[in-house]
């Protein structure tokens, strides 16, 4: 299917801020890149580069007074998403060394602490892609949608407790779980067709039968029609804007449609 797709940020700034955006797609096995644009008003100077992960980030100085900027992209991807429920268990000693990295605690998922929910959650159930299904599942069927009841401080440990959240709080739980398990989870954000309401988006996905596959805990099933923009361990390295000083967000739309 291909997809257009847009976010777009009206800020406003005291005085000039350095920031750094992670708007900007790739093409991969999972997406193709058709067309795309990042338009700043005014114009200023976007220093690209690629970070640890393979994500592009663009780093701006934001002027003084209002600025908007807007991301577009017209990408190819898959209607589906793979699901295999025979997908078993990758031991540690096998997992690929760049995938490692993802079986470890993070800032907003504490996986070290959550041994007794996670054994609760995955009993009977297969090692490997069965076992995050049934993680997925249960944070699904767990946890409530809403906004305005967690923040940029909010932590898996903090949302499984309270149960309530957004999106990025649904993929921590989910992604702390999976790792106090020794299974690699990684969280993935960019857009997903059809989510309501509109907004950007996040995931995850697990490294399960010598590959990546995706889950979402807040979808009730699997769907595809997502266009990626960034992995990493949690929304620290994913955070679609980082402000090292005082920015005001005004407004901010994203729209996704099929053409």
């Amino acid at each position: 299917m291909l997809l257009q797709a847009s976010s777009f940020f009206e800020m406003y700034a005291d005085a000039p801020v350095t920031s750094i955006f992670m708007l900007r797609s790739q093409s991969g096995p999972a997406q193709l890149i058709r067309q795309e644009a990042f338009v700043t008003s005014p114009q200023v100077a976007v220093n690209e580069y690629v970070d640890g992960y393979g994500n592009l980030c663009q780093r701006l100085v934001i002027p003084g007074g209002t600025f908007t900027l807007e991301s577009s992209v017209v990408a190819e991807c898959s209607p589906t998403i793979d699901v295999y429920s025979d997908a078993t268990y990758t031991p540690v000693e096998f997992l690929p060394d760049n995938v490692l990295q993802f079986l470890l605690p993070s800032r907003y998922c504490e996986s070290d602490k959550v041994t007794d929910l996670a054994t609760q959650i995955t009993m009977g159930a297969a090692p490997g892609y069965a076992q995050v299904e049934a993680i997925r599942h249960w944070v699904h069927t767990h946890f409530t949608r809403q906004y305005g009841t967690t923040n940029s401080s909010t932590s898996a440990l903090d949302v499984l407790q309270s149960k309530n959240g957004v999106c990025r709080d649904f993929t921590h739980a989910a992604i702390a779980l999976c790792r106090n398990l020794d299974i690699p989870a990684r969280m993935v954000v960019g857009y997903l067709h059809q989510l309501n309401p509109m907004d950007l988006h996040a995931w995850f996905e697990a490294f399960v039968g010598n590959r990546w596959y995706t889950f979402d805990a807040l979808m009730p099933e699997p769907m595809g029609g997502r266009i990626i923009m960034a992995f990493g361990r949690d929304a620290a390295d994913v955070a679609f804007a980082s402000h090292f000083g005082n920015v005001q967000l005004q407004r901010m739309e994203v729209t996704v449609k099929e053409i």
